[in-house]
């Protein structure tokens, strides 16, 4: 494999950074996960935004052009012969001298990892092994006021600390710190009931996920489910018709349990899940 360091092609056993980078030793860094369809990244322009915002927050001034960013992942899959593929953009704010407080003066540490993931849209098969099992852990999402939930960096303490709570499932469900639904560790929640589909309100510290807003934008333009954003109990969750999640990796991904409790997808699930393979199709196959 050849992964991309600071704008050249090395051998992924040879794909380094130094001991000495802020991204290494605090976390201070941003990133994006990217999907790649047919050779082409899905949703670049949202994913880009989103890693200038992430930035800004950070204070990075990287100096890069989105279009450098493209050709460097573009030049990344290309190498390793990829078309359909997992591809890890880094931000780092690089090496500096050896104190917290960062440096006005950046120079950046840019890293592009991929792997092969099988095909998608509508003839490929899906990524997750099975319907989700989901629980809903202790640790809780920090305020706002404490760190920003739509900053997407290196630091995945939060996430981390609830997956290692998990018993026998796949993700963890994680409340804001009065007891609210916000989202996965790693993926947006999704739940229907006699009401219609839900989903936690982005005034809640979670990351606004690119899928997430894809399957929002599906919901509203191709189908008559009704789609509300609010505040939610985990016995909410409990109780669905149906649930699922999503993320660039799983895409769709139907919950099968809920702490224990069978909820299983359903025939939004379902519709999502093949509106979102049409979209893909469509655009890049």
């Amino acid at each position: 494999m050849q992964y991309h360091v600071n704008g050249d092609l090395v051998p992924a056993g040879e794909a380094t950074v130094s001991v000495r980078d802020r991204g290494f030793q605090y976390g201070d860094a941003a990133f994006e996960t990217l999907r790649a369809y047919g050779g082409d990244v899905f949703e670049w322009r949202a994913h880009v935004d989103r890693l200038e915002r992430t930035c800004e927050t950070l204070g990075i001034d990287h100096g890069l052009s989105d279009g450098d960013l493209r050709v460097r992942v573009q030049e990344v899959l290309d190498a390793n012969g990829l078309t359909d593929a997992y591809v890890r953009l880094s931000v780092t704010r690089g090496v500096q001298p050896g104190k917290l407080t960062p440096s006005d003066d950046v120079d950046p540490t840019v890293v592009i990892i991929t792997k092969e993931l099988p095909r998608g849209g509508t003839e490929g098969p899906a990524v997750w092994d099975a319907p989700a099992d989901v629980q809903t852990v202790k640790t809780r999402k920090p305020p706002e006021s404490a760190m920003p939930a739509d900053a997407k960096t290196h630091n995945y303490l939060n996430g981390i600390l609830a997956r290692q709570e998990l018993v026998e499932a796949d993700e963890a469900l994680l409340r804001d710190v009065d007891g609210n639904v916000a989202e996965g560790a790693t993926s947006n929640l999704f739940f229907v009931d006699g009401e219609g589909l839900h989903t936690p309100s982005e005034d809640l510290p979670l990351l606004p996920g690119v899928t997430r807003a894809v399957v929002a934008d599906l919901v509203e333009d191709a189908t008559d489910v009704p789609l509300q954003t609010g505040r939610y109990s985990p016995e909410d969750v409990r109780s669905a018709e149906e649930a699922f999640l999503t993320n660039t990796t799983w895409e769709v991904r139907p919950v099968a349990t809920v702490d224990g409790i069978e909820v299983g997808g359903g025939p939004v699930t379902r519709l999502l899940s093949t509106l979102f393979d049409k979209l893909v199709e469509r655009r890049h196959y």
